[in-house]
């Protein structure tokens, strides 16, 4: 089975960013693939690579892009809503004249018609948050 998630809250403050992560993992290791993550609202603070958790604590933007890398996960940021947060890729930066970008590795910035496009193209669209 083919499953899309869409993730809404933000790191370390609410279980469905954990959830989430937990979700796409479990499903993998049952043999389903996880074709994109598509993160909106507080959702896309879990795609920023300047997140330092203390030592003893898990890294959830590192998790995010290992199991990507791992099992080829689009992992997508709404760019309405990482605009308002400040997160932005390196074209973004550049065309809003900031000096800088914060997107994780692994991430990439885009608009709404991918949660729609992924919602089509798989079996299931899990949504963890609000």
């Amino acid at each position: 089975m083919k499953f899309a998630i869409m993730v809404s809250e933000g790191p370390y403050t609410h279980q469905a960013t954990d959830s989430a992560y937990q979700f796409a993992k479990a499903a993998i290791a049952k043999g389903h693939e996880v074709t994109r993550v598509f993160f909106y609202h507080d959702g896309v603070n879990n795609g920023t690579r300047l997140t330092v958790p203390p030592q003893d604590d898990r890294h959830i933007v590192n998790r995010w892009s290992e199991i990507a890398a791992q099992h080829n996960i689009d992992l997508v940021i709404c760019i309405a809503a990482a605009q308002r947060r400040g997160l932005l890729d390196e074209n973004e930066a550049k065309r809003q004249g900031k000096d800088a970008d914060n997107i994780a590795p692994g991430f990439r910035i885009s608009g709404l018609g991918q949660l729609v496009e992924a919602g089509i193209q798989s079996d299931r669209l899990v949504v963890f948050g609000d």
